[in-house]
């Protein structure tokens, strides 16, 4: 009898917690908690619409004027090119072996703000 009373009492409280314990394992994979994800337009990249306000924000207060982190200066169109130019930007901003990884002691910057630098270098850096 008293094997009978406690079997009941565990069944009622397996059948109360069982669907608390479902709904705490339920999870939305990242296409149904994002289902339209922001695409990188890539295409028509610029200096003025899509290099330097990447550089302003994330480069331009540690990288300008006569104090200037490192002795990089990211401040106007011609140091940011001398940068690009040689290598150490884009080498900064995809933090490679070798260089300071870029911006400092923060996360690497957006993979698509970092394509569309990469392809404002490929073509050849143009002031527009």
């Amino acid at each position: 009898m008293e094997n009978q009373i406690i079997r009941k009492g565990i069944r009622q409280l397996l059948v109360g917690i069982i669907p608390l314990v479902m709904q705490a394992c339920y999870y939305d994979s990242v296409q149904e908690l994002y289902p339209n994800p922001i695409a990188c337009d890539t295409t028509n990249v610029t200096y003025s619409a899509d290099v330097w306000p990447v550089i302003n924000a994330n480069c331009v207060s540690c990288h300008s004027g006569p104090g200037a982190s490192g002795n990089i200066r990211l401040a106007n169109y011609d140091e940011i090119v001398i940068q690009a130019n040689n290598g150490n930007l884009m080498g900064a901003i995809n933090h490679e072996p070798g260089y300071s990884p870029m911006p400092k002691g923060g996360l690497k910057l957006p993979e698509c703000d970092i394509t569309k630098i990469q392809i404002w270098i490929n073509d050849g850096t143009p002031d527009n």
